[in-house]
């Protein structure tokens, strides 16, 4: 594991410093879409990452963003496929996390880097160059932002609680709906909406919010985070999944079973 988190951080910090070093590029886009953006930035500091890993683990499978979760699609794409059918272990990768955010000038974007074998996350790096900010975390591990131990928050209840979450501008069945927006609003503190969900994700472990949902996030945008968060104490679950597509909730442990009871309910009256 320690080998993981070694290699999760370095592809990780590969993938950030590119994007933070390239700012001045940041307007070169390569697709636009509505409501969303894709940069050019995104495919480079993707290819760092990839490199990064392949030169230290040749042998492992690879599931990124840019490639629309197709693991083939790397180069050397069937032997990748191979190997991720052998149980090999498998690096899950985000290169920005947070484009819009980065395309705008924005803080909030980070670089997302885990590995997982046989469905568990053995490690997880999540780097965020504009922030200053390195969490990291193993399965046997504790949960770290740049060396110092993370601990969720100690809020006990919905009422006191800073609650994240993204919402959808596309026209997507597992879009927020905005009635459960407005049971969110009445039942919490706050809702934030900051734009990167593994910052967000963090962001609970951190302590710093004490719940995060999004309905349709991918498993790159949580596989790292995920782990951090657990790792901090937080308690989560994958509400739904759709191949790569998850419905993930985490929280403080103090307030998790009345989180996820509010949003299993969201489609009553």
């Amino acid at each position: 594991m320690q080998f993981c988190l070694e290699l999760a951080i370095l592809a990780a910090r590969a993938g950030g410093q590119h994007a933070r070093l390239n700012r001045h590029r940041s307007s070169d886009v390569h697709k636009a879409f509505a409501h969303d953006i894709k940069l050019q930035l995104d495919l480079e500091c993707q290819a760092r990452v990839v490199d990064t890993i392949q030169r230290h683990a040749p042998t492992h499978a690879i599931l990124a963003e840019e490639d629309e979760g197709d693991v083939a699609a790397l180069p050397g794409g069937p032997a990748r496929a191979s190997a991720r059918a052998a149980d090999a272990p498998l690096w899950i990768v985000d290169p920005i996390d947070g484009t819009v955010n980065y395309f705008h000038g924005l803080p909030m974007w980070c670089c997302s880097v885990a590995v997982q074998q046989g469905g568990r996350t053995l490690a997880g790096a999540v780097y965020a160059p504009d922030l200053g900010e390195l969490y990291t975390a193993t399965a046997d591990g504790p949960a770290l932002l740049n060396g110092e131990p993370l601990r969720t928050s100690e809020t006990a209840t919905l009422e006191d609680a800073i609650f994240l979450t993204g919402l959808s501008q596309k026209n997507e069945s597992d879009a927020v709906p905005a009635t459960l927006v407005e049971r969110l609003a009445q039942s919490v503190q706050k809702i934030r909406v900051l734009g990167a969900a593994a910052l967000d994700i963090c962001r609970v472990a951190r302590g710093h919010a004490d719940a995060y949902w999004e309905p349709a996030i991918h498993l790159w945008d949580m596989a790292a985070a995920g782990l951090i968060a657990e790792r901090a104490g937080a308690r989560t679950t994958v509400l739904s999944r759709r191949g790569t597509r998850v419905s993930f909730v985490a929280t403080n442990a103090h307030i998790h079973d009345a989180v996820t009871q509010l949003l299993t309910a969201r489609h009553s009256p």
